[in-house]
């Protein structure tokens, strides 16, 4: 399973402080948030392809590619949420200052 991890987003921005980097710790999840979905993706791609080459559509293999989907989809509205709320809390923080 892939999960987004804290140093992603360390490396991402250079520091614990986002200073050394060239982008903001949000931008830094955003791109962490991508790289899971881009890792996610190409399990599904290469699930697919194994069974499109084997030309085996065991019910398991579909089963485990659909499960695989799912999670994608979890995974994305995980992301958006995640970067909606993130988003919104900045904004709003901005407003007050």
């Amino acid at each position: 399973m892939n999960t987004i991890q804290r140093n992603a987003l360390l490396n991402t921005t250079g520091g614990s402080s986002g200073t050394q980097g060239s982008g903001s710790w949000f931008e830094a999840m955003a791109e962490a948030w991508g790289k899971a979905l881009d890792a996610k993706a190409d399990q599904i791609s290469d699930k697919s392809a194994q069974i499109g080459a084997a030309q085996a559509d065991k019910p398991a293999d579909i089963t485990q590619l659909t499960a695989m989907s799912l999670e994608m989809g979890f995974l994305s509205n995980s992301s958006h949420t995640a970067l909606a709320s993130v988003g919104s809390a900045l904004e709003t923080m901005a407003r007050k200052q």
